[in-house]
């Protein structure tokens, strides 16, 4: 009986989810033409293949997207994709701000 959802496929790597990833961040959907997105638990298990993540498969996702050049944020119940050159611009802490 078809319910209408793709089948599972296997497990995908760490390194084919962040390829997929960072395509997605290039992707005009959300009613923006790129940039960055949350994508849920549920949906990144979905992606990778897999029933339950564990800290090591979300740490290994993560290494990968960096080499990719975004960030993954754990954010507990959904996750974060983001331009590593988002953070360059950030405010830098000196010896001046430290107690």
């Amino acid at each position: 009986m078809d319910d209408g959802r793709a089948a599972s496929p296997g497990p995908r790597t760490p390194e084919e989810v962040a390829g997929w990833l960072a395509d997605l961040y290039n992707l005009q959907f959300g009613g923006r033409p790129r940039g960055r997105f949350r994508i849920s638990m549920k949906h990144l298990r979905r992606a990778m293949g897999r029933r339950r993540l564990y800290p090591e498969d979300v740490d290994a996702l993560s290494r990968a997207l960096f080499e990719h050049g975004h960030v993954l944020v754990d954010m507990e119940t959904y996750f974060v994709v983001i331009s590593q050159k988002t953070f360059a611009s950030y405010r830098r802490v000196n010896e001046a701000c430290l107690p």
